[in-house]
């Protein structure tokens, strides 16, 4: 655990390592980051928006040999082929998750009746919504799946939401990660995207603790 917190804090400096020595398999490498986050439900703790932005403003530099357009497609297929087959597993496998499954540690039940409660609410929107939003954008389109969601109303607001994530914070990257404070202070700059990220969700909650007291 301690290594992941490691990697996100200082994504920027693991990233150069990583280009150095993979090459042009970096894009695969980025791929397999995004569509794990995004496809496979167990893995929401890994980096998304910070991945993106940092990738991007590396991108940016002519001593690094990463193409901005190229990281852009690579992102936005990561992030719309995971959503596709986390929707897929959660048609097959439903919302009975059996307790004591792997699965069903990461999905324990009160996550489950939050996520459903926030599906319900906002309808297809939430696939796109969840996108900006760390852990639900993992859980949203699992829901959507065991929901029985209209595969061809999911793939719309998947694509949509998919191709908006990716273009902003890729875009946010290459424009603004090298500016000089963002370069020096790259640290504060990931925790900051984290907890604006993380908004949403502490929002929701507090919401959710004044209702029950209320």
């Amino acid at each position: 655990m301690y290594g992941l917190i490691d990697f996100i804090l200082h994504i920027d400096q693991h990233l150069v390592t990583i280009i150095d020595q993979f090459g042009i398999w970096t894009y695969v490498i980025l791929f397999l980051i995004v569509f794990i986050e995004t496809g496979l439900v167990i893995f929401p703790f890994l980096p998304g928006d910070s991945l993106l932005f940092a990738a991007s403003a590396l991108a940016a530099l002519p001593a690094i040999h990463l193409n901005i357009w190229i990281l852009i497609a690579v992102f936005a297929a990561a992030a719309i082929i995971g959503d596709t087959v986390n929707y897929e597993i959660g048609k097959k496998v439903g919302l009975s998750i059996p307790e004591d499954s792997l699965l069903g540690k990461v999905l324990n039940k009160e996550k489950m009746e939050k996520a459903e409660s926030f599906f319900n609410k906002h309808g297809g929107k939430t696939i796109l919504i969840a996108r900006f939003m760390p852990f639900i954008r993992t859980f949203a389109p699992f829901i959507a799946g065991a929901s029985r969601m209209h595969y061809g109303y999911f793939i719309r607001y998947n694509f949509i939401g998919g191709a908006v994530w990716v273009l902003l914070c890729c875009l946010a990257g290459f424009f603004f990660g090298n500016i000089p404070y963002v370069r020096d202070n790259f640290t504060i700059v990931v925790l900051g995207i984290i907890f604006v990220s993380l908004i949403p969700m502490i929002v929701t909650f507090i919401r959710g603790k004044m209702k029950k007291t209320a």
